[in-house]
């Protein structure tokens, strides 16, 4: 009980933090939209942390590095400016994909990978559609932003192997990063609310990691056979064995 009370309480939490910052993006409240893009992360890294149990395995254990990368990434650029900002945002970003990647390989067979590889295509052709859109202005960050779409390709096409919700939910982040790019590097780009759809995509997708990877440890721990010490503890010693059908040998 008192689990689930704490995991409701950060749920709860974070649903708040998103919609406050989405409300305060709406009114152009930057003190508070900056303070609550910050906390964010935190929150959720606590839903991760109130809905699994230990040992958390690889995969919470790498999702809890994406979910600490992502929180720089979304603090450390306000410390500085222009592209400097921009490239420790793509940096962070970068490290918060690669560890997803790392956290989800092991679910590969079960992922598209595997059971549909005709549909690499359609992740690929996303890929390639959004560097050559925003390749004629990127100039010198068009490598960085390259390997960094790259990587988080990899991500949406691994989070497959987590189910539907973590396939949906590597989708909504790569879409969320997507207009991240076409926002930066391409002129004329004007979508009515772009700052609340970005950060709208992203609090989504990475909450529906965070499902994924929770619902993935459980079924896991679900699954997993009993230590072989409780098995023993759990049979009889062999000598009552032998005590009770001797007995029944006599009472027939």
């Amino acid at each position: 009980m008192l689990s689930s009370a704490v995991l409701r309480s950060w749920s709860v939490a974070y649903v708040v933090l998103v919609a406050t910052h989405l409300g305060a993006l709406l009114a152009d409240a930057d003190a508070l939209a900056d303070l609550t893009q910050c906390l964010v992360m935190p929150a959720l890294a606590g839903v991760l942390a109130a809905a699994t149990r230990w040992p958390r395995g690889r995969v919470v254990t790498w999702a809890f590095a994406a979910l600490a990368a992502s929180f720089l990434g979304d603090s450390l650029p306000r410390l500085l400016d222009g592209d400097a900002a921009f490239l420790a945002m793509v940096g962070c970003f970068l490290l918060a994909q690669v560890a997803y990647v790392v956290a989800f390989a092991p679910r590969v067979r079960r992922s598209v990978v595997r059971t549909a590889p005709g549909r690499l295509a359609a992740y690929a052709g996303v890929l390639v559609v959004l560097v050559a859109v925003c390749a004629p202005h990127a100039g010198a960050l068009l490598v960085p932003v390259a390997v960094y779409g790259g990587v988080l390709t990899a991500m949406a096409v691994l989070a497959t192997g987590l189910g539907r919700l973590g396939a949906v939910g590597g989708a909504v982040f790569l879409v969320s990063d997507a207009l991240i790019a076409l926002g930066r590097f391409v002129p004329g780009w004007d979508l009515a609310g772009h700052d609340v759809w970005v950060m709208l995509t992203y609090t989504v997708g990475q909450a529906l990691l965070v499902v994924a990877v929770a619902r993935d440890n459980r079924e896991r721990r679900r699954v997993r056979p009993a230590p072989a010490r409780e098995v023993r503890a759990a049979r009889p010693p062999d000598n009552v064995v032998a005590l009770v059908a001797a007995r029944r040998g006599l009472q027939v």
